[in-house]
C-alpha cells in the first residue's frame, strides 16, 4: 500500500513570500495524519483540493506558533463543511488548556467532537495504535517540550508453523522538528523509510543553533546517515535564506539521498 507525505508549510516562525508556517499531511494505510497545524494550512489543504473528510487525528509537535496557530481556524473550517466524526489532536497537556476557553466563545455551537490525547514530549510513548497504524513519540531537544512523531504501519500475518498471528511492520516515518542535534535519537529511528528532519539552518549560521536549538542541513544528514534511513527530507527553513538549495547542498554532501522539503508537493514514500 503506497505511502505519501504532502507538505504544506515548510517555513521557521518568522512566514516569508516564500514559505508558511509547518504544517504536512502524511497518507498512511488510508487514513489522512495532519502533523503540525501553523496559520494557513487550511488555505493550503483547501487550494491544494486536500480531502478533509479522510483527516483522522492531528499531532502538535509542540507549542511554538509556527506549528499550532492554525488549529483554530481549521476546526471552524470542518464544522462548516459539515464533519461529524469525533478529531483527535496528541499534544501537550497545555494546548487543551489554550484552547477550550477559544473553542467555548468562537466554536460553541460546533457539532462534532474535538478530543484532546495529552502526551508527554519529553518520553518515548506510544501515543496511538489500531489495526494497520501505531505512532511513537520520539523526544526531542528545544526551547520548549517538543517531540517528534514516528509513524509505522503494520499488517497482521499468521504463522502457519506456529499457529499464531503476528504483525508484520511495514512503512516507517520519522518526523523530527524542532530540536537541536540529538543523537540520541537514532536508535528509535534505525532504518527508517523516510526521515523528516529539521534544517532551519546553513553552516554559516550554525552558531545560532546553540541558542536557539535548531538543527543545520548538515547535522539532519548526519543524523539519517547514522540511523541508516532510507530518504532524508529536509525542512523548517530559516527566514535569513532564500536559496534553498544550498541546504540541499550542505546535506547531500553527508546524505546523498537527501530531498529539499517543498510546499505543495506530494512524495511517494519508498
Amino acid at each position: 500500500m503506497e505511502a505519501h507525505l504532502t507538505i504544506l508549510g515548510t517555513g521557521s516562525a518568522l512566514p516569508t513570500f516564500q514559505n508558511s508556517p509547518s504544517g504536512q499531511i502524511l497518507d498512511l494505510c488510508d487514513k489522512s495524519f495532519l502533523i503540525d497545524c501553523g496559520e494557513g494550512v487550511q488555505l493550503t489543504m483547501r487550494q491544494m483540493n486536500l480531502k478533509t473528510s479522510r483527516l483522522y487525528s492531528i499531532f502538535i509537535s509542540h507549542l511554538h506558533g509556527d506549528h499550532c496557530f492554525g488549529l483554530m481556524g481549521l476546526i471552524s473550517t470542518l464544522d462548516m463543511m459539515g464533519r461529524t466524526q469525533p478529531l483527535h489532536i496528541y499534544a501537550h497537556p497545555d494546548l487543551e488548556k489554550l484552547m477550550r476557553p477559544q473553542m467555548d466563545y468562537h466554536l460553541k455551537d460546533i457539532r462534532y467532537e474535538v478530543v484532546f490525547h495529552a502526551i508527554n514530549p519529553r518520553r518515548k510513548a506510544v501515543i496511538f495504535s489500531d489495526r494497520t497504524v501505531t505512532v511513537e513519540t520520539i523526544p526531542l531537544k528545544h526551547r520548549v517540550p517538543t517531540c517528534g512523531f514516528l509513524f509505522y504501519e503494520h499488517h497482521r500475518r499468521f504463522n502457519s508453523l506456529t499457529r499464531e498471528f503476528y504483525y508484520e511492520t511495514r512503512k516507517r516515518y520519522a518526523y523530527c522538528s524542532d530540536t537541536q542535534y540529538k543523537e540520541s535519537i537514532i536508535p528509535q529511528i534505525e532504518g527508517v523509510d523516510t526521515l523528516f528532519h529539521e534544517a532551519t539552518y546553513t553552516e554559516q549560521d550554525a552558531f545560532r543553533c546553540k541558542k536557539t536549538m535548531h538543527s543545520t542541513a548538515r547535522q539532519a544528514a548526519t543524523i539519517a546517515l547514522k540511523a541508516n534511513a532510507k530518504l532524508l527530507i529536509i525542512g523548517h527553513y530559516s527566514s535569513r535564506v532564500s536559496n534553498h538549495s544550498i541546504y540541499l547542498q550542505e546535506a547531500q554532501e553527508v546524505f546523498p539521498n537527501t530531498l529539499l522539503g517543498v510546499e505543495r508537493e506530494i512524495y511517494q514514500l519508498p
